[in-house]
């Protein structure tokens, strides 16, 4: 008598980010191979499937759902569950059912955009094939998507997609399990999808589709400057290779000398210009496509007003079809930097387009798919000992969202610094961040990001009970928190920074010593701070150690003029005469900053690591103003690094805290006096002082006696200095942990925020 296999019905619950990545397709696909019966949808929560067939079958479809996950897809857990009367029943085959709408918070994670995938592109250049030339083909496994998204679960119905109907191709295509293009939601083509227009400045169409295409390619080439709408917002571009385009650009866009990135035609095209390593590689044709930050070569034709004094090249692939075809078409880089006036945040829509670059584009190339929502290029540069630093979180990698380590008992609003905003919703055992936003500084970031926040709410059906935002008390988005009218939570800024850093490695607040250096913070007791020792143990947090502080001569002005900062740092010496005399201060405004720095009128105190690159820069002589933010550190971290292998160290003294405030000050007096007056060259001094500053490292780790040191902030940023201090450190015999899901500097203080609210961890005590 043969006796049947063991069968098995069981519901699987998926979480993490599974729609929108063709997973759908994928265990449609799986099921069948493994002739199993059941159905699979989108809900609220990610993906809830149904499996119901011969046990070991089932076994082995669970064992392969992780194990041959499409490359998109993240799976943070699979739940097992027995099916109850109410759950949807098995047929006689698989099936894709429709989408689960539901009231409850929305805990699906939200897809991030792809860059076009190489079956597409193979396809986008087949003159056989019937999306040949079309500029918005996409599949399960490429094109847009958190940009389109309006309402979760991820449906075509509730993307901007679904004012484009399917034509029966497409249609055929969409409903067909053995094609690529099955459940794709932005699936079209030219019959049915999304059209491209050219517009002169006045917004009067001048040609469509592939002759709007070729239009703009000849005016790129004459010369003149272009808004081009993308996937997540629109590019202003010219040819990389025209000092006068460039510089024209630099005028209309009132971007003085702050790096352009540049969009290169191919993998090839970006070699015969910068140094390439095989990681580089990867970033640059992975999914998310970042720019990422290569060494120039010097013999690189691309116009030096691309990056003024600066040794590197903000680098991209095209990641969207209508890239591909202007690159293809126009054969070399062209600059592709973000859409806006300097600091504003990046255009989306067409007649926004229009208004607001009306006085910088000579042309439009748009196209009639609405974005939901602004998303910029993600930057990334890695270190010579290949770790990856996140500059810039934004397309490709938002809004994947982070773990928290328990359940918050009610949805929080994260609405993080001023600068390099991002905001956050943090909700159950998890925070979502939004992409990189902009600085607070100007209404129309502010106008997106009170509209992000809006979003961030209606797509996760949560309505915020809590808002957690920085001590600051003049930042836009500590304003805006007030307005709320709901319970606040304030956590310290550089503490935030810290628990960023350690919610991405599961670390508890304990046995921890963070490293937090940036520009600017507000201190607990209302200094600037941003050179930071904190010590955790046992979920207190105490200000361990600092950089020693110096008044800021002007405050805000010192942040734009570095002499200021140098001045400040030399009035402690007692060398303010020699060293102003340097900066061709007229005796009048001498004489103003002593009295300033004297008297401590407008001249804060600061702790600020940030500041203390400026004044360095300066004194060195490299870059006295900062013209965009960073930049004279920028210019000290590279001609430390032309001099990385010399051996001089400048000394730092670590010595008892004698004001209070902390334990203990980071004493640069003699590290800046060295180089103050050194006869050494200046690219070795600032290795010098690099090399200086992760040793104090060391002596401040050894003595807070933690086990593990948390680099983060803004000066992390600083490759040369993230190594040097994650060698010597653990060289020390410390466990280093440095930021890799999230970028060190503002970008995440979003996270830090949500993790310090459900720690009630959200202040930095005095020893």
């Amino acid at each position: 008598m043969t006796v049947a296999p063991p069968t098995t019905d069981t519901l699987l619950r998926v979480r993490g980010t599974v729609q929108g990545v063709g997973f759908r397709p994928f265990v449609h696909r799986l099921a069948l191979r493994h002739g199993l019966r059941g159905w699979v949808r989108n809900d609220a929560h990610g993906v809830l499937l149904r499996v119901a067939g011969e046990s070991s079958r089932v076994s082995a479809f669970t064992e392969a759902l992780t194990r041959e996950a499409p490359p998109a897809a993240t799976i943070t857990t699979v739940e097992s569950t027995a099916p109850t009367p109410a759950d949807l029943p098995v047929g006689d085959t698989f099936a894709i059912d429709a989408s689960a709408l539901s009231a409850a918070a929305v805990t699906a994670a939200i897809p991030a955009d792809l860059a076009l995938c190489a079956d597409c592109r193979r396809e986008l250049l087949d003159p056989a094939d019937r999306r040949s030339g079309y500029p918005f083909i996409n599949c399960t496994q490429c094109g847009p998507r958190y940009s389109l998204i309006e309402r979760l679960p991820y449906d075509r119905a509730r993307t901007t997609m679904r004012v484009f109907a399917l034509c029966p191709a497409c249609e055929r295509e969409y409903r067909d399990p053995a094609d690529r293009r099955f459940h794709a939601e932005p699936n079209a083509c030219p019959n049915c999808g999304p059209q491209l227009s050219l517009l002169d400045r006045d917004g009067q169409e001048l040609a469509r589709g592939a002759t709007a295409l070729s239009a703009a390619i000849v005016a790129l080439r004459a010369g003149r400057i272009g808004a081009v709408k993308g996937v997540g917002g629109f590019h202003l571009m010219c040819d990389a290779a025209d000092e006068t385009a460039v510089a024209e650009l630099r005028r209309r866009k009132h971007r003085e000398e702050k790096p352009l990135a540049v969009m290169f035609p191919h993998l090839e095209s970006v070699r015969e210009h910068a140094q390439l390593t095989p990681a580089d590689e990867s970033l640059l044709q992975s999914p998310a496509a970042p720019i990422v930050l290569l060494p120039r070569l010097p013999a690189s034709p691309l116009a030096a007003g691309l990056a003024p004094g600066n040794p590197w090249i903000g680098a991209l692939l095209p990641y969207a079809p209508l890239h591909v075809l202007l690159l293809w078409d126009f054969a070399r880089p062209l600059v592709a930097t973000s859409a806006n006036l300097s600091e504003e945040p990046i255009c989306t829509d067409n007649d926004e387009a229009r208004a607001r670059l009306a006085g910088i584009a000579d042309f439009f190339l748009v196209h009639d798919r609405p974005i939901a929502r602004p998303v910029d290029d993600s930057v990334i540069r890695r270190t010579a000992a290949g770790d990856a630093i996140l500059l810039r979180r934004a397309r490709g990698y938002a809004p994947a969202p982070l773990a928290l380590p328990a359940a918050l008992d009610a949805v929080h609003l994260c609405v993080g610094a001023q600068m390099k905003n991002t905001v956050a919703i943090a909700t159950g055992r998890q925070v979502v961040l939004s992409p990189h936003l902009g600085d607070l500084g100007n209404a129309p970031t502010q106008a997106v990001f009170e509209r992000t926040l809006a979003m961030l709410g209606e797509l996760h059906a949560a309505a915020p009970a809590v808002v957690v935002h920085d001590k600051h008390p003049d930042y836009a988005s500590t304003h805006f928190a007030a307005r709320l009218g709901l319970p606040c939570v304030a956590v310290q800024h550089h503490l935030a920074h810290l628990l960023a850093c350690l919610l991405e490695h599961a670390h508890p607040a304990h046995d921890v010593l963070g490293i937090v250096w940036d520009g600017t913070g507000y201190g607990e007791d209302g200094t600037v701070w941003g050179g930071e020792f904190i010590r955790l143990r046992e979920g207190r947090a105490t200000r361990f150690a600092r950089l020693r502080p110096f008044r800021l001569a002007g405050g805000e002005a010192a942040v734009r003029d570095a002499r200021r900062v140098a001045l400040g740092l030399s009035h402690e010496l007692g060398l303010f005469s020699e060293i102003a005399a340097r900066f061709g201060f007229t005796t009048n405004q001498r004489a103003t900053l002593r009295q300033m720095l004297q008297q401590g009128l407008n001249a804060p105190l600061c702790s600020s690591g940030g500041r203390l690159f400026d004044g360095v820069a300066a004194l060195l002589g490299l870059c006295e103003h900062n013209h965009f933010e960073g930049q004279a550190p920028l210019h000290l971290e590279a001609a430390a690094t032309r001099a990385a292998a010399a051996s001089h160290t400048l000394p730092f003294d670590v010595v008892p805290c004698v004001s209070g405030g902390a334990e203990f000050d980071v004493d640069w007096a003699p590290a800046v006096r060295q180089l103050a007056f050194a006869g050494r060259a200046p690219d070795e001094l600032a290795a010098a002082f690099h090399r200086g500053l992760a040793e104090a490292m060391v002596a401040v780790a050894r003595r807070a006696g933690a086990g593990t040191v948390a680099l983060s902030g803004g000066c992390f940023q600083n490759a040369l200095l993230h190594e040097l201090a994650t060698q010597a450190l653990r060289a020390a015999g410390f466990r280093v942990l440095t930021h890799r899901q999230l970028s060190p500097n503002d970008n995440s203080i979003v996270a830090g925020q949500a993790l310090g609210a459900l720690w009630n961890l959200t202040t930095v005590h005095s020893p």
